[in-house]
């Protein structure tokens, strides 16, 4: 039987909204293995003096649970 397990992450970029989706599953995929799919949730942005310093993604990871033998 396969079990799926979903984290929920915030990733950051400069740059766009891409970059920190891709942002966020690169540094997700340095502690998690298996991973089978990600839906992006919403996007935020901080900003200052009227522009955005900081796009955010936050998104949920869904991978496979495995036992070790």
């Amino acid at each position: 039987m396969t079990v799926v397990k979903i984290v929920e992450v915030i990733g950051s970029s400069t740059t766009s909204w891409e970059d920190a989706t891709k942002n966020a599953l690169a540094e997700t995929a340095k502690t998690v293995r298996d991973i089978k799919s990600i839906h992006v949730d919403r996007f935020t942005a901080k900003v200052k003096n009227d522009k955005i310093t900081e796009y955010r993604a936050v998104v949920k990871i869904a991978f496979v649970v495995r036992r070790e033998p």
